[in-house]
């Protein structure tokens, strides 16, 4: 009787099983909007490690101080000139990532999916090879902005060939066109790194990932992109969840299926292409998080999307924090703790009998 009534989109009887995820999951508003103050809490904590933290321990006292600017001392030169900008670009980086790979995964219905499905690392990486290699512009502003450019390309044309034919871009067809994208701009990328030692030495340096040496004139530059993409993203909830219910029922009800996929494209463009261009390529951050924050909300975007751009950069400062200590005095670039600490979890979904629905 039970399957019956499911098949005819009833409610099921109150007898029945609950679904095999429902335990982990969170389902009132009030328990949820909590849980959105203790992420906020916890990315606080997070975001003091880190101008605390470090090769030189700073008291949190004068992080505090330095931050009111009433402490002009050694500590507080290192705090406000070296690890705020770091701090506030793990942050940035870490929300746009982790906003991204729930973007990719709802749009693809894919829950292995990661920002890197469309192509945006191997294009910003192929324009970042191409303006050190061909054009002979090594600064970090043109790297940056070359990084972006290629980002975006590569997504516009990983989009239009999904898009063409028949029943328009499908999630199929954008992982499909993603992978041969890629796969392309990866070999353009590796001829340029071979036949140029310059470029091989910037890119093996833009390539490890790292969220140290950068200034507040990057971080401007690129914050336009962080919050025109975040707040894209953040407005693609309600659709996303009805796209969630396949083309057929989410046009029954409504949603226009291309503007919401094109939309989202774009916030995930932004998001991942202005991360890459700052910060270099970090993994396992857009596919761990958003299946963490959905063991708590279940599948909602609404709940999912702000989760994830608090929970995200918890998780890079933390590894960045980690990074510095684990080998002190040097460090560990952040993009090698979030692989370590990434595998396992990439691992674990893969053996997972059923992985979180989308």
């Amino acid at each position: 009787m039970a399957t019956i009534t499911s098949l005819r989109g009833g409610r099921p009887p109150a007898d029945a099983p609950p679904p095999e995820d429902a335990p982990a999951r969170v389902r009132s508003a009030g328990a949820r909007s909590a849980g959105l103050l203790v992420a906020v809490a916890l990315l606080a904590v997070a975001a003091g490690l880190s101008l605390a933290v470090g090769a030189r321990q700073v008291p949190l006292g004068t992080v505090l101080a330095a931050l009111a600017g009433t402490d002009t001392s050694a500590d507080a030169v290192v705090v406000l000139e070296l690890r705020l900008p770091r701090t506030v670009l793990g942050i940035l980086v870490g929300a746009a990532l982790g906003l991204a790979g729930a973007l990719m995964q709802a749009l693809t219905r894919n829950p292995l999916a990661d920002p890197g499905l469309l192509g945006v690392n191997a294009g910003a990486a192929a324009a970042m090879a191409t303006t050190v290699g061909l054009l002979g512009l090594a600064s970090a502003a043109a790297v940056g902005w070359s990084a972006l450019a290629g980002a975006a390309l590569a997504s516009v044309v990983v989009y239009a060939l999904g898009a063409t034919g028949r029943g328009g871009a499908t999630p199929v067809r954008l992982a499909l066109a993603g992978v041969a994208i890629t796969a392309a701009l990866n070999a353009w990328t590796s001829s340029l790194i071979l036949l140029d030692r310059e470029t091989f030495d910037r890119y093996r340096f833009w390539q490890v990932g790292s969220l140290a040496g950068h200034g507040w004139d990057e971080l401007t530059g690129l914050l336009p992109f962080f919050v025109v993409g975040t707040v894209l993203a953040l407005s693609q909830g309600r659709a996303l969840n009805a796209l969630a219910l396949g083309d057929d029922s989410s046009r029954a009800l409504g949603a226009a299926t291309g503007r919401t996929r094109v939309l989202t494209a774009v916030a995930v463009t932004l998001l991942c292409g202005a991360a890459t261009a700052a910060a270099g390529p970090l993994w396992f951050i857009g596919l761990a998080v958003p299946h963490a924050v959905r063991a708590v909300t279940g599948p909602d975007q609404r709940w999912v999307l702000p989760y994830c751009v608090l929970l995200a950069p918890v998780l890079l400062l933390l590894s960045d924090v980690l990074g510095r200590v684990v080998v002190r005095p040097g460090e560990l670039p952040v993009s090698i703790v979030t692989a370590v600490l990434g595998a396992p979890v990439f691992i674990a979904l893969v053996r997972r009998r059923r992985l979180a629905r989308l």
